[in-house]
C-alpha cells in the first residue's frame, strides 16, 4: 500500500553550505522569536544578493513573522468576543514551537516552510 504525505510543509535540502550560512540562518529564525521581522529583514537586505540559501531562510523567517502580525491583529479584533484571547495563546506558542523547528531544520540544512505562512516577500 503506498503511503500519502498529507504535511503542508515542504522541505528543501541543500548541499554545499558553509559555516558562515548555517550560522546566519540558525540565527534568523531563533532571533525572530524575540524580535519579530526585524532579524529576517535585516539578514535578507543584507545577505539576499551573496547567498541565495540564507536569502531563503530570511525570506521564509520574515514571511511567517509578517503572518503572525496579520493573525495578531485578528486575534486583538477578536478579543472583544473573548474568543481572541485563547487565539492569542496558541499563536504565541505556535511562534515559539515554529521557529525552534526552524531552527533545527537550518542546522541540517534544511529549508523549512512555515505553515499558515502567507508569502509576501517573494
Amino acid at each position: 500500500m503506498e503511503q500519502q504525505n498529507f504535511s503542508q510543509s515542504s522541505e528543501t535540502r541543500y548541499t554545499n553550505v558553509s559555516s558562515d550560512e548555517r550560522t546566519m540562518t540558525i540565527l534568523v529564525h531563533i532571533l525572530s522569536i524575540f524580535f519579530w521581522i526585524f532579524p529576517g529583514l535585516i539578514i535578507y537586505l543584507l545577505k539576499k544578493d551573496e547567498s541565495s540559501y540564507v536569502a531563503e531562510h530570511a525570506k521564509e523567517a520574515l514571511n511567517f513573522q509578517i503572518s503572525l502580525t496579520i493573525f495578531y491583529v485578528i486575534s486583538a479584533v477578536l478579543m472583544l468576543l473573548l474568543v481572541g484571547i485563547l487565539f492569542f495563546v496558541i499563536l504565541y506558542f505556535a511562534n515559539i514551537i515554529l521557529c525552534i523547528i526552524a531552527t533545527v531544520k537550518a542546522n541540517d540544512n534544511i529549508l523549512y516552510r512555515y505553515p499558515f505562512s502567507i508569502r509576501l516577500v517573494k
